[in-house]
């Protein structure tokens, strides 16, 4: 099945090389869940369940969210999320995997099975529209040698078109540690994306504090696509693999906001990366991708005024709360972006 799902996604390739620029409208942040990987983690889920109230639940380890569920919904339905694609003008999608089942704070080797059998799905997925889907990888960051060999098989053996990791890394993105997975993206030739993350899987929110009112997706997601954007680019991550592309989802969280506070405070700091210390934050910042999906004009401008004009794309999460209704006029601009991170042309 593999074999035959590579030969229409290199088919697929021929169609999106020829046709993409001029036509089409590429979604880079959009997940997808699998309901066969409920109770592969073992302890930690996933779980999906009614509770005693009749209120449906997802629950990660020690963290439950609900209302939610994902059952006959554009994250498990294939034909729901084609019909939402042809409504938006959205010509080719990226799947991504579900940011509650990162899992980079269980034990190795569940992490690892997990991330196989999630991979393998996510191949099976897009091959059933190689057309208008690409899928991106789970990685096991607890262990990196793990996630380097997780990654060969997704790209080499499953096709797929990159990989997502969550903010939460273990050993934070700086680490040296962490510098053998981004060689082996680079060697690869595909791009990293980073996507906040609620949970380590084990625990339930880091800051109880982000518990009512859904904080964690407001103010939590964003804190940490900032501590993550921060962690690259002060600790030297693009000076040390200056071909590396990394996307940070929803605009980077709050970076646009606090820009300028970041390179004033870079400036004092004799422990920042070689880049930063020679050019300035606000220099080095324009070497990252982020996608558009922030609310409000003030947010888009700020966005759009701090990062490069050509590494921006457009994401929608799709299904989520926060879905755009339809799509700005000026979307296809960001097609040639996209393509180029995503190696299409």
């Amino acid at each position: 099945m593999i074999c035959m799902a590579l030969l229409r996604y290199e088919n697929a390739q021929v169609f999106l090389r020829d046709h993409m620029s001029a036509t089409g409208v590429i979604d880079v942040h959009a997940h997808v869940v699998f309901e066969e990987l409920n109770g592969v983690a073992g302890s930690h889920g996933p779980e999906a369940g009614v509770d005693r109230d009749g209120t449906p639940f997802f629950r990660i380890g020690g963290y439950t969210m609900k209302p939610l569920a994902y059952q006959d919904s554009v994250f498990t339905d294939l034909e729901l999320r084609l019909s939402h694609l042809d409504r938006l003008g959205i010509t080719l999608q990226i799947l991504s995997p579900n940011p509650l089942t990162f899992f980079h704070g269980i034990e190795a080797h569940i992490a690892a099975d997990f991330c196989r059998q999630h991979n393998t799905l996510m191949a099976k997925k897009v091959a059933e529209k190689p057309d208008r889907l690409k899928g991106l990888a789970s990685l096991p960051l607890q262990d990196v040698d793990a996630a380097c060999d997780e990654l060969d098989h997704a790209i080499g053996t499953l096709g797929l078109a990159g990989a997502m990791i969550g903010t939460d890394a273990p050993q934070g993105f700086a680490c040296a540690s962490m510098d053998a997975l981004y060689r082996k993206l680079v060697a690869l030739n595909v791009p990293l994306f980073i996507h906040a993350s609620s949970t380590n899987g084990v625990d339930g929110l880091t800051d109880q504090r982000l518990a009512a009112h859904n904080l964690s997706l407001s103010l939590g997601y964003a804190h940490e696509e900032t501590v993550a954007v921060a962690q690259i680019l002060m600790g030297g991550v693009l000076d040390r693999h200056p071909d590396i592309d990394i996307c940070i989802s929803h605009g980077g969280g709050t970076v646009a906001f606090l820009a300028e506070k970041m390179d004033q405070l870079a400036t004092v700091d004799a422990s920042v990366g070689e880049g930063v210390r020679d050019n300035g934050f606000l220099h080095e910042l324009q070497k990252l991708w982020f996608d558009t999906h922030v609310k409000g004009e003030i947010a888009q401008h700020a966005l759009r005024h701090y990062a490069h004009a050509e590494r921006l794309v457009l994401g929608t999460n799709l299904g989520g709360f926060d879905t755009p209704d339809q799509l700005d006029p000026d979307t296809k601009e960001l097609t040639p972006n996209a393509m180029k991170l995503l190696r299409l042309s």
